[in-house]
């Protein structure tokens, strides 16, 4: 198993922020990343079709020999990291989640920390509850901003229409002084020069990335599954729809060229 891949899963090319901060981390393993392109977003969809969508998400990945499991989407973590990880035992899944509220308490421990999000993981409040497990009592903010998810699918990561969004949504946030602000998708850290613009210097933003890729080594050096060969690590891509289009907007989330011809076209009804 040490040479099988980790999967990450993501409603589109979110996700491959998560995986950036993986590959920046863990260089030496092999990953394959399904974007679900064909089905975003998720975050304006139900809990349950979420979880749905998740599960195939996660079955298809699991026909790749993955030896962990990464929901690189925090509205399917919050609708389907605890079936996924009962499904699929004894396979080790993580989610965005936990690690992101760790960071966030780590950043702001006497609160407020503010919590901007899909509308589906702000309505779950999964991030509220990881939030006040780690630190009882502390005041938890949330937003939904669900036209951020589109403007980083269109490269609109900066500008006047991206200014415009970010203080439309952030204004209502900055006016109770939050101390710490999460960015509640991974579609998000594309954004997060006019996020931080908009919310201002007094406020530290939170990526919940970096603190995903230390689970990930954490649990794997855990279970003795680090691959040990100094091979080159190969980076397979699966999603559901315009391949093409993934591979070139997805450079932007990934901060590196992706080949199209790694990029595989999968059909997960």
């Amino acid at each position: 198993m040490n040479d099988s891949p980790i999967g990450i899963f993501d409603s589109g090319m979110g996700g491959l922020t998560v995986l950036r901060a993986l590959i920046g981390r863990l260089p030496n393993e092999h990953t394959v990343y399904l974007g679900d392109t064909a089905r975003l977003p998720y975050g304006t969809k139900s809990s349950d079709t979420v979880a749905r969508y998740a599960m195939q998400a996660a079955q298809s990945l699991m026909t790749r020999r993955v030896k962990l499991l990464v929901i690189a989407c925090n509205t399917a973590s919050a609708s389907a990291l605890p079936a996924i990880t009962e499904a699929f035992a004894p396979i080790p899944v993580i989610g965005v989640i936990g690690p992101g509220a760790e960071a966030a308490v780590a950043a702001a421990p006497n609160g407020p920390i503010a919590v901007i999000a899909t509308e589906g993981t702000v309505n779950g409040g999964a991030y509220t509850r990881a939030i006040r497990a780690r630190a009882n009592g502390i005041e938890v903010i949330q937003q939904a901003c669900p036209l951020f998810v589109p403007l980083a699918e269109e490269g609109l990561t900066n500008g006047e229409i991206a200014r415009a969004v970010a203080h439309h949504y952030l204004a209502p946030l900055k006016s109770r002084s939050p101390k710490g602000l999460v960015l509640g998708c991974t579609h998000f850290p594309v954004l997060a020069d006019v996020i931080a613009e908009a919310i201002g210097p007094a406020v530290t933003v939170v990526d919940s990335t970096a603190t995903t890729a230390a689970a990930v080594e954490a649990r794997l050096q855990e279970l003795n599954l680090l691959r040990e060969t100094r091979s080159p690590a190969s980076r397979q891509y699966l999603v559901t729809d315009a391949p093409e289009r993934f591979a070139r907007v997805g450079q932007l989330f990934l901060g590196t060229a992706i080949d199209p011809k790694a990029v595989e076209l999968v059909d997960l009804q």
